[in-house]
């Protein structure tokens, strides 16, 4: 995973949009829903920990991995004021190392997405199958090549929030088979005497049908127990930005004695 340097320490303040706490009643609905268990948790991507709080409130017993390490510092910070007991890892993804298994395994705010390529997603698959729980859950989400062909494509966002401005230019690769669209931030914070100092970072992000994440995930051991439209549990739609997938590695036979 490329990028998220600078962009690291003002991530919370360009993404108070979103409701942690509602994304994780969320995931553990879905949790529920597919008979998880609620035990050892990993927050897969967990970036600066906003998650990871939130499902360890909800009484997970939560790790949390990340390959940035200004995103886990971030992400320390929180867990030190909060005192949460939440593990954290400095792991890429595609190179998962756990000490066990796992009980249920969360990725989520597109961060598959960001990996280089398929190959990295399907290794990335085959390690959460590795130390996945027999039974156990793995819930993600992905952007669509919808959206990176309609939404994100080369468009630019502008983020103008009191003390930081941020723009955002994409650049969507018109024949690349993994609907590319490379990022550019500009990230403009404001001190005390109103002057800004900047900051710069680059991203990028591929996107693939559903098809090819659903034969990934099949080769990777686990079966695919539900794919939803973004936050609910209705069945994708052809203009959907965003899908969450719940997918289960089947339980170990029972012998006869």
């Amino acid at each position: 995973m490329s990028g998220y340097s600078a962009f690291a320490y003002f991530y919370d303040k360009l993404t108070e949009n979103i409701s942690y706490k509602a994304r994780a009643e969320y995931f553990d609905r879905l949790i529920k829903l597919h008979g998880g268990r609620k035990g050892i948790l990993l927050d897969l991507a967990c970036g600066t920990g906003s998650l990871s709080e939130e499902m360890a409130r909800l009484g997970y017993d939560v790790i949390g991995t990340d390959a940035s390490e200004e995103m886990l510092s971030c992400a320390m910070d929180k867990k030190f004021e909060s005192g949460l007991p939440i593990q954290y890892l400095c792991q890429d993804m595609t190179k998962l190392d756990m000490f066990g298994t796992i009980d249920v395994t969360l990725c989520a705010l597109d961060s598959l997405n960001h990996l280089g390529s398929l190959e990295d997603i399907r290794k990335t698959f085959e390690r959460v199958s590795l130390f996945c729980e027999p039974g156990g859950l793995f819930i993600f989400d992905v952007n669509t090549p919808y959206k990176h062909r309609n939404i994100l494509a080369n468009n630019t966002f502008v983020y103008d929030l009191e003390d930081v401005y941020c723009v955002w230019q994409n650049s969507f690769a018109e024949d690349s088979p993994d609907c590319r669209v490379d990022i550019s931030l500009d990230i403009f914070e404001k001190d005390e005497k109103g002057l800004f100092t900047r900051y710069t970072d680059e991203l990028s992000e591929i996107a693939f049908p559903r098809e090819i994440i659903e034969q990934a995930l099949a080769e990777s051991g686990m079966t695919i127990e539900g794919v939803y439209d973004f936050d609910s549990l209705e069945p994708p739609r052809q203009d959907s930005e965003k899908l969450v997938f719940a997918a289960k590695k089947p339980a170990m036979p029972a012998h006869n004695l």
